[in-house]
């Protein structure tokens, strides 16, 4: 079944959701702040969410946690909430990320100094602002979260040292995992927090966790039920709860997780990146395309930032008259468009997602 009369974005989503064809496949934006501000400047607005027909939008509380202000001379260039410092470094895409240079969970080694840590306060947002945020977007799927929540391996390793996070795993460290257990449950309240004041009205909670590499997935599926299921099943109720859509964030191989990820609900599969092990497109929609929705797979890897036009509008087209056939498909980059990406081949892929033409 495919429905080609006029709906709106949101109705858009959820059929899409459903695994129902809609009128086009719904539509999603990421990009690095150097691609945002350059298609700004070629269109002459901020607004280009609008202009490339996105089909969500988000909503967040007002104010939280204020992180401390870094010492001049300190080479920190800014802290956030959790007092990890990170100084901007430039990458080889001709961009620059913020990089965590001060760990400081890493100093943590009892339980004494773990209870005693500083934790952000999610009491400090106000939730108020909220629903006059979703009636101006009420149009569209309404969206909360983002890929941080609660983002155990990267979130954590960014305050504590990935290799030791995945060690206080592995070995079950009583304070490592406290730790972790702090942010999750930080994470879990502000959810909460949001959805209640969204009173049935956010469509979809958005969490990460970066489950995969380029080689495989980073843990082991009984590594995966034993210790992140519980975590993350958590998040997927409550949202369902809510009759909010569930969107994980996660990058590299993820599909020997993937069965573990449909049997725990999981509605929305995100950023998937079609270059890693075991992650081809094709393999994906009919192995598991009848029961997960994939947003992503358009390559920024390769294809965005290397390809030609043309060879970016031939993915396009592929991820649009297949992997959208039927529903279950959110059109996307992979993960956000790096520096080094021309914008001609950008303004292409949404040209073949919208119908439009842009230049």
């Amino acid at each position: 079944m495919v429905i080609t009369t006029s709906i709106t974005s949101k109705e858009r989503v959820k059929l899409a959701v459903s695994h129902v064809e809609p009128d086009r496949a719904p539509i999603h934006f990421y990009a690095v702040p150097e691609i945002r501000f350059a298609i700004e400047d070629y269109f002459g607005t901020r607004e280009i969410e609008d202009i490339l027909q996105v089909d969500f939008r988000y909503v967040s509380p007002a104010g939280g946690p204020v992180p401390r202000s870094p010492e001049p001379g300190s080479g920190i260039d800014k802290y956030d909430e959790w007092g990890t410092g990170y100084t901007l470094v430039p990458n080889n895409t001709g961009g620059a990320y913020y990089e965590s240079t001060e760990l400081p969970l890493a100093r943590i080694t009892s339980m004494d100094e773990a209870l005693a840590y500083p934790w952000p306060d999610p009491n400090d947002f106000d939730y108020s602002v909220i629903p006059e945020q979703i009636e101006r977007v009420r149009d569209y799927a309404v969206c909360v979260g983002s890929p941080r929540v609660p983002d155990i391996i990267n979130g954590m390793g960014r305050s504590r040292g990935m290799d030791q996070v995945l060690i206080d795993i592995i070995t079950e460290d009583e304070v490592g995992i406290a730790l972790i257990d702090a942010r999750v449950n930080y994470y879990y309240e502000w959810c909460k927090r949001c959805l209640e004041v969204g009173s049935g009205k956010i469509d979809i909670l958005q969490i990460g966790e970066d489950l995969g590499n380029q080689n495989g997935p980073t843990i082991s599926p009984a590594c995966f039920e034993s210790f992140f299921r519980p975590r993350l099943q958590k998040f997927f109720d409550l949202a369902h709860n809510y009759d909010a859509i569930v969107m994980l964030h996660s990058c590299g191989s993820t599909r020997l997780l993937q069965p573990q990820l449909i049997e725990m609900g999981l509605d929305i599969l995100d950023s998937v990146q079609p270059e890693p092990v075991g992650m081809n497109p094709t393999e994906l929609k009919a192995e598991f395309g009848d029961r997960l929705t994939y947003c992503g797979l358009m390559s920024v890897q390769s294809t965005l930032p290397h390809g030609t036009e043309e060879q970016c509008r031939a993915e396009a087209r592929h991820r649009l008259d297949f992997i959208a056939r039927g529903g279950g498909y959110i059109f996307a980059p992979a993960h956000n468009i790096q520096a080094d990406t021309r914008i001609e081949n950008i303004l292409a892929i949404y040209e073949e997602a919208t119908g439009l033409k842009f230049k």
